[in-house]
Order: structure tokens, then sequence, then C-alpha cells
């Protein structure tokens, strides 16, 4: 492969609703990554460059990266960054990039395979090891973001889920979950909008979810926790993406609320995506 190298990474909405660790979808929001030959950029200490190394010799190599996604939203910023090193990595090889051989390759870096997957295969996904089945170009619905000027760690998120659950609300998210993966395969709005409640992790991770689930908006199936938070996700019916983004942006004037158009496309070279 000759220099430069440029490819792009969407944001990702995870955890979706039921899906806990197992469902996501691709959003239209990218990073982006340069490689040209040269010295200077980020070193081995960024992540994107350390994913790249997984499957090529960085030495001589000049790493520029383009960040849109918010980083410690909950919008899968750090699995763009390292599907971006991943897919460059192996164009600087001369090869395809395959987007569960690379997923194998990066979920240790990652660590969390229901970002990265739809980070590397785009549409909506389900994952589970190091397998993914992409069951759509997108949701059954349209996403507006709510996004918080708090930044969340992963990690302490993580830290606030129970030891267990009590066996009824386990039994409830199993059978959500299911809805879930029959709606996103069906494209049935009425399924996914049953699917999108949840009691095995939202619960403890956000009060703001709870917040906007209060009151939404007509025309929104409902609201999901994005990722480990802060950002909520109201899925819209198409047709009232506009109405439902004014509203919400009435009620929470102190948040970003943005209108995401779901990404068919994954990570990929920028002359590849942009045909």
């Amino acid at each position: 492969m000759t220099f430069p190298i440029h490819v792009r990474a969407p944001a990702t909405t995870a955890n979706l609703g039921s899906g806990f660790d197992c469902a996501g979808v691709a959003l239209d929001l990218w990073n982006e990554l340069e490689v040209t030959t040269g010295d200077g950029g980020p070193g081995l200490e960024h992540l994107g460059v350390r994913a790249f190394a997984r499957l090529a010799d960085p030495a001589g190599l000049r790493f520029a990266f383009t960040d849109r996604i918010p980083r410690a939203r909950g919008l899968g910023s750090s699995a763009a960054v390292t599907a971006l090193g991943l897919v460059a990595a192996t164009l600087a090889n001369g090869g395809e990039p395959d987007p569960e051989e690379l997923l194998a390759e990066g979920i240790e870096l990652e660590g969390h395979g229901d970002n990265l997957a739809p980070a590397l295969a785009g549409g909506a996904c389900l994952t589970w090891g190091t397998r993914i089945a992409r069951v759509a170009d997108a949701a059954p619905a349209a996403a507006i973001a709510l996004i918080p000027e708090a930044q969340v760690d992963t990690q302490a998120s993580r830290a606030a889920l129970p030891a267990s659950v009590p066996h009824a609300d386990a039994a409830f998210s199993a059978g959500r979950s299911a809805l879930l993966g029959a709606a996103l395969a069906s494209g049935s709005e009425e399924l996914f909008s049953a699917a999108l409640d949840d009691r095995l992790h939202e619960p403890y991770r956000s009060p703001f979810l709870a917040e906007v689930r209060g009151a939404l908006p007509d025309g929104a199936l409902g609201a999901t926790l994005s990722g480990s938070g802060p950002t909520v996700i109201v899925w819209a019916r198409e047709e009232r993406v506009e109405p439902c983004a004014r509203a919400l942006a009435d009620r929470f004037a102190a948040v970003e609320v943005v209108p995401l158009a779901p990404s068919p496309a994954g990570a990929c070279s920028v002359e590849r995506g942009a045909r």
C-alpha cells in the first residue's frame, strides 16, 4: 500500500437498551486518521497507534488523528480510534479489512465488543466473543443524542452495577433482549420500542436517563443509555426527528441535542467510504 493512508471510523451507540454488552449501532459521526511517512505525531501512548502496531510496524510513520466524536461521553470514541488503527494497518499491509478478524485483534485494547463491532462493520450489530452478526443497516428508528458536558469513566460506571439482580429483573431483560434482536433484524418499530427498556444495567447508571424517559416527546419510541453514558439516545420515528429534537432542546437547555443518522458503513478508507 502506498502512503498516505486515510481512513475514517464512525461513532457508535452500544449497550442498546436490553442489549447489554452485545448490541450496538454505527452512527454518522466520524473520526479520521491519516498515516504518512515521516516523524511526528502521537506514538505508542496513543490507543490508535497501539492498535496499528498490533498488525503493522509503526516505525517511520506519522499518525494524524481528527477527533469529532466526543470523548468519554458514551458514543464509542475509543472504539472508533481502535478501528482506525486496525483498518489503517491492514491497508498498510496490502490487505482487505475483515471486521471479525479485526474485532478479535482489537477487543483486548478496546474492551467492548458491542462498540467495536459496529465501528468496524457498520449498521446494527450483535456480537458475542469475537463474532459479529451484522443484522441491519440501521435501527428501526432515528437516533437523537442528548450529550451532557460531563464525562463518564467506563470503569466507574461499571462499578455502579450490582453483583446480582432479582430474578424477575433478569427475566425481564432477557425477554426484552430477545425482542431487540428480532426488532433489529426485522426492522419492526413495535418490537424495537418494546425492547428499549432494561432492568439489568440502566437503572443503576443514569438518573438522566430516567429524567428523559419521564416525558418523551411525541413521536419518540423510547430512550437508551449510550454505552456507559452520560449520553442518552432518544429513538424517534423518522418523520418526527425534527420536532422531537426541538422539544428535547427546549426541555434540556444545558445539553447538546444532536440528531445522528445511522451509518451502514463501518471503518474504511475515505475514498472507499465516499463512493
